[in-house]
């Protein structure tokens, strides 16, 4: 009996450690096509997208029109969302680029300051969002990533946790409009 009780703590320790691994930015920095944010986020993006909460049911999808523009190292993503029991929502990003490859952004319904960083084709970027519910709004830390799959497609995947417990995913496709 204890001969199986050592082989299943054997066994699971590496399954249950893995599950608390994260992603490392730097092993997709040779990843291609290179991901240039300013050069992506500059023009019209359309994405289509779901929400999952932590048991993976899809409780709302939505779709996005992105509107980037820039000057330099700072741009204006302008978002309006479109979901799917009725409702609307409009969020302004002002992005900063830095020396350092650092992207730094502020958004009204986002507290402090995002923080995010290139490497290859990802983007990781980091922020609390102010999120409304049933009347309540409740601060949500956002731990996203994008990938560039091509010169018009990128995905998106967010992990949205309260008090560090996980409480859903969002999944996105933007796919950039042909000047």
């Amino acid at each position: 009996m204890q001969r199986r009780s050592l082989l299943w703590m054997a066994l699971s320790t590496p399954l249950a450690l893995s599950g608390c691994a994260s992603q490392n930015l730097a092993g997709y920095a040779a990843e291609k096509p290179v991901l240039d944010l300013a050069r992506y986020f500059d023009g019209t993006i359309d994405a289509h997208g779901i929400f999952q909460d932590r048991s993976g049911q899809i409780v709302k999808r939505f779709t996005v029109v992105m509107d980037g523009r820039w000057t330099g190292k700072q741009g204006v993503l302008d978002e309006v969302f479109h979901y799917s029991d009725g409702s609307t929502q409009r969020r302004i990003w002002r992005l900063t680029q830095h020396a350092d490859g650092r992207v730094t952004g502020q958004a009204d319904d986002v507290v402090g300051e995002a923080v995010g960083q290139t490497a290859g084709n990802a983007f990781r970027w980091n922020y609390t969002l102010s999120l409304p519910v049933d009347g309540t709004v409740y601060e949500v830390q956002m731990d996203d990533w994008m990938y560039l799959i091509d010169e018009r497609v990128m995905l998106n995947r967010a992990t949205m946790r309260k008090f560090g417990f996980r409480l859903g995913e969002v999944t996105l496709s933007f796919t950039k409009r042909q000047p």
